[in-house]
């Protein structure tokens, strides 16, 4: 989708737990460092949630940070559209959950699964219901609890990821320089085991061996991943920018999925843009899959680096393998 469709990020919200993990602390039990992972990834720290804080907790409070920017009462939401790869149970959904907690009654709600790429198909989703008439007010959701599903003994994949919650209110806007100008979603589905929990769905439903096989636990070809997302980014990004008839330069902020400092500054090299151009939490956060996306961008307007009018590109590439990319005019 290259038309300009008009859409308005009525609010944002996100929502961090308390709980800082340093490198320093895998470097206590785990064959690593502090450099080797600042080196390899960027990262320096993460959040990982309490025991009383599942997903739909996370989920629930930024929300309500979102509902208050946006000065928008719970009851005026008619769709709640969750993107989390960590669900707290197979079903009911995280944001029937929410739903109910905020107090959303006049909402349908439902998940969606794409991963690192979730709120970006959140988000397609929203605006298009909007655009076709059928919701006026989405709340969208990426929020993830990773830490529960991540292997602590697998050096790989247990100093990347953490936890955290990002929202936004999606309404029809009625301000022609706020709009949605490109979407685009995407998925190379012959690649799902690049990024994938083995254990607990219909194939592998949770049994001893299971447990015992360690399948439980996210797994990950993470060279492979890297590859891929180095060059799919780049390709998004100028396919995005043509479409919308738009340059680099155009662009007050690049939001792209905080997965490895080294793959967000290979696409702003290629761009030519600073470092100031691109946000940038993943020293802070560490890799928040669904979450990384809407955090970023409720941390820029927060902070006002971005105002009415502003061009903003976000993309996102996550399990499945899938994609996301969106060029909005806030």
């Amino acid at each position: 989708m290259s038309q300009r469709i008009p859409i308005r990020f009525a609010g944002t919200g996100s929502y961090m737990p308390e709980q800082v993990v340093s490198n320093s602390d895998f470097a206590s039990y785990l064959d690593t460092s502090d450099e080797w992972i600042r080196t390899r990834t960027g990262i320096r720290e993460r959040r990982r949630s309490a025991d009383d804080e599942p997903t739909s907790v996370l989920a629930r409070n930024a929300a309500e940070r979102a509902l208050a920017d946006a000065e928008t009462d719970a009851t005026e939401i008619d769709l709640i559209i969750c993107a989390t790869a960590t669900p707290d149970f197979l079903f009911p959904s995280t944001a029937s959950i929410v739903q109910g907690e905020i107090g959303a009654v006049n909402a349908g709600a439902f998940d969606v699964s794409a991963a690192c790429a979730g709120f970006m198909h959140a988000a397609a989703i929203g605006s298009g219901l909007i655009s076709a008439g059928v919701n006026k007010t989405v709340l969208v959701l990426g929020c993830e609890r990773l830490t529960r599903f991540v292997d602590m003994e697998d050096r790989a994949t247990a100093v990347i990821f953490g936890d955290g919650a990002g929202a936004a209110i999606l309404t029809k806007s009625h301000n022609p320089e706020q709009s949605v100008l490109y979407c685009n979603l995407g998925c190379d589905g012959t690649r799902t085991r690049d990024i994938w929990l083995p254990a607990g769905g219909s194939r592998y439903p949770a049994n001893e061996t299971t447990v015992a096989e360690r399948l439980h636990y996210m797994k990950m070809r993470g060279r492979d991943v890297y590859k891929f997302a180095v060059h799919k980014i780049q390709e998004e990004i100028d396919t995005a920018l043509a479409s919308a008839g738009l340059t680099a330069a155009d662009l007050k902020l690049v939001i792209p999925h905080q997965s490895n400092l080294r793959i967000i500054e290979s696409a702003r090299e290629k761009l030519g843009l600073p470092i100031e151009q691109f946000a940038v939490n993943i020293d802070r956060y560490g890799n928040t899959s669904a979450a990384s996306v809407p955090v970023a961008l409720d941390e820029a307007r927060r902070s006002g680096r971005l105002k009415t009018g502003d061009h903003v590109l976000m993309i996102a590439l996550g399990a499945g393998l899938t994609w996301g990319t969106m060029i909005v005019q806030l």
